[in-house]
């Protein structure tokens, strides 16, 4: 039976590692949780003279240092004075030189949102008009690159390690007291701190480098160590740490007294441990409530508490779970998994369930606002790929409880033949003993009686004036020795025989285990559900990485992108407008095609045609751009003449979305011009 589970182990944990992996490569640097919701001047915007400050505001929080904004000229020239000013945490501005000349400028901005994610983007405005710029700005936003990666890397395992600590602990400590015995729970447990330990350790010396510049070298910076440490994150990074030399002390009582005691004893303890070890659990949570996701936005001081609920009740249900899988599958064949235990589990995950269902519904109100976000956003979608894990969690689940009854159904059973293979091992071992009493008995008299018969032989042989007693003496103590070795070699012998009846023993005892078709269905089905597990953790921290939908609609509705990206293009634009300028050969039809006809920079292409459909050429033509509404413009748009009845400009840039005019004045002689309009949407 044991050869068939193997395979079946090995590939499922394949198939759950190859899950892992498909999704962990799918989930990219940390998203921006702040989004850039305002600017002035306005991203893409041409101004008729150089502004006196650059002003940004986001959704949310965010701190800076000098150089967190820049504003760059033409030649890549800083032209900022570098000390960003604050307004209620959320907008911030810098002051520019005096004097600017006209063409294009960047604005750059790397910032950390107040839930501790770095934000980063850049966008383009112009002074009097677009010029172009020798600034590129890299591809790469802030949390990316190797180190970005090892720092979603440590994220993973301290999740993980947080559920395998706190559920593990709690699976021993509610449902299996005996298990705190067993050294494979030992070690699970003891795994799953030090990988917290570990991921700790490594998130806080990662941080500085993460959210500023990206480099490797800045990682054993320890004055970006010491400001990391004044930080939200940073703080919450120490207290965890702090907390974990708390739970190495439960983890010592639990593996170590606790395990010694007396089941009355153990009851006593065990309300101590399991104060001690919720307080310790609820503390670890909180350094993650408290300086991520639920420590900003809306209800905060509620989102916080339901965070922390939420976490645990996450550890306690898939920890919990992990640690039966081991148990079942590792744990030794002479201390099995009793039915209770996966009785009391099944309630304490059930009571999990519960509260992941109330909590999760109320931080999903509160992370997307609406239900097109669950559909129109990255965040939305993640999480509805974890409900669909949820329930199809919970409905493995159902057969694991099956199983569980079945196996508890078996159970008198199996105690009953257990207990009479005992009573008639007893019996047998108590004939033996009979007999060997027996033996023994005779062994005695007999010997006795020889004494007594060479001790007459010594008195009869002294009175004889013999010496042969010395040699009988002689021969009789080598007698004794060779029988005292005899029996050193048959005491060892005795030993190897217990150790191999022991052995013997555990072997029949596992194949009896493992060939117990309840017991091998709850080990299948409990594989499964911890392999669903492992995929909906993943999940779970990938979510915690993502832009929350409530955000990334605020940015799509404030006209640009967490990253400060242009808006994505609608496709070109194309407008007939017929002239007649009331010359001779002073009628025809001018064809404006604008592409992409989006925000940012557009490409402007103009054909003049005669009334027959034949190009010709005219001595003028001029374009406009206006936008009444908001009152841009005119932004003029000089084309430069390619070839008969065609003209093109590159570069031209729309400030904004909108309802715009575009005007054309068409000269066909030295006096003779006229000027037609058409309006279109743009962006």
């Amino acid at each position: 039976m044991t050869q068939t589970i193997a395979p079946r182990v090995r590939t499922l944990v394949l198939l759950l590692l190859a899950a892992a992996c498909a999704l962990l490569a799918g989930a990219g640097p940390a998203s921006a949780h702040a989004a850039l919701t305002g600017s002035d001047p306005r991203e893409g915007a041409v101004v008729d003279k150089a502004p006196a400050q650059v002003s940004l505001t986001f959704s949310e929080s965010v701190s800076m240092d000098d150089d967190s904004l820049r504003v760059l000229d033409p030649k890549g020239k800083r032209v900022d004075d570098g000390k960003p000013s604050g307004t209620g945490g959320t907008t911030y501005s810098v002051k520019l030189h005096a004097g600017l000349p006209d063409g294009t400028y960047t604005v750059t901005y790397q910032v950390v949102s107040a839930d501790s994610h770095p934000v980063s983007g850049a966008y383009t405005f112009s002074v009097g008009a677009p010029s172009e710029t020798s600034v590129t700005v890299s591809g790469q936003g802030a949390g990316g690159g190797f180190v970005g990666g090892l720092y979603g890397v440590g994220r993973y395992v301290s999740y993980a390690g947080f559920a395998v600590l706190v559920g593990g602990a709690a699976f021993v400590l509610a449902c299996w007291p005996r298990g705190s015995g067993v050294r494979v729970v030992q070690r699970f447990v003891v795994s799953g701190w030090l990988s917290l330990t570990a991921a700790t350790l490594l998130l806080l010396q990662l941080r500085g480098s993460y959210t500023g510049s990206g480099k490797v070298a800045d990682v054993f910076d320890l004055g970006l160590l010491g400001e990391v440490l004044q930080t939200k994150a940073g703080a919450a990074l120490v207290s965890r740490l702090l907390l974990l030399a708390a739970a190495a002390l439960f983890i010592a009582v639990l593996f170590g007294a606790y395990d010694k005691r007396e089941d009355e004893e153990r009851r006593d303890l065990t309300f101590g441990l399991a104060v001690g070890g919720s307080v310790v659990a609820v503390g670890l949570a909180a350094t993650w409530a408290m300086s991520e996701h639920a420590s900003v936005g809306l209800q905060a001081g509620l989102a916080m508490p339901v965070d922390v609920v939420h976490l645990i009740a996450v550890a306690t249900w898939l920890g919990g779970l992990t640690a039966l899988l081991v148990a079942l599958y590792r744990g030794p064949a002479d201390t099995p998994v009793p039915a209770l235990a996966v009785s009391r589990f099944s309630r304490v995950a059930f009571g999990s369930v519960i509260a992941l269902v109330v909590t999760g519904t109320y931080q999903s109100w509160r992370q997307l606002g609406s239900w097109t976000a669950f559909t129109d956003t990255r965040y939305g979608q993640l999480l509805l790929v974890k409900i669909g894990l949820v329930a199809v969690l919970v409905g493995v689940a159902y057969f694991s409880r099956r199983w569980t009854a079945q196996l508890a159904e078996a159970t008198p059973a199996v105690a009953r033949s257990a207990a009479a293979r005992r009573a008639e091992k007893g019996e047998k071992g108590a004939g033996k003993a009979s007999t060997k009493a027996s033996g023994n008995a005779s062994a005695k008299a007999g010997a006795k009686a020889g004494t007594k018969a060479s001790g007459n032989a010594k008195v009869a042989e002294k009175e004889s004036g013999t010496t042969k007693g010395s040699g009988t003496a002689k021969g009789s103590g080598t007698a004794n020795g060779s029988g005292a070795a005899k029996g050193a070699g048959g005491s060892q012998r005795a030993a190897q025989l217990a150790r191999q009846r022991t052995a013997v023993d555990a072997a029949r005892q596992k194949r009896q285990r493992d060939a117990d078709p309840n017991r091998f269905g709850l080990r299948r089905s409990v594989l499964a559900e911890a392999g669903i597990a492992v995929v909906l953790l993943v999940v779970t921290t990938v979510l915690t990485q993502t832009e929350p939908g409530r955000t990334e609609e605020e940015a799509k509705a404030a006209g640009t992108s967490s990253a400060g990206s242009s808006a994505p293009a609608t496709g070109a634009v194309t407008l007939d407008m017929p002239f007649d300028t009331g010359s001779q050969n002073g009628k025809g039809v001018v064809r404006v095609e604008l592409d992409p006809a989006r925000v940012g920079v557009n490409d402007l292409h103009l054909y003049v045609e005669r009334p027959d459909g034949t190009a010709f050429d005219i001595p003028e033509v001029k374009v406009a751009l206006t936008q009444k509404a908001k009152d841009i413009g005119p932004l003029p748009v000089a084309p430069d003449h390619i070839t008969t009845g065609h003209w093109s400009a590159s570069g031209v840039q729309i400030p904004m979305a909108g309802d715009w005019e575009v005007a054309v004045t068409v000269r066909t002689s030295d006096i003779d011009q006229v000027t037609i309009s058409k309006n279109t949407q743009i962006g």
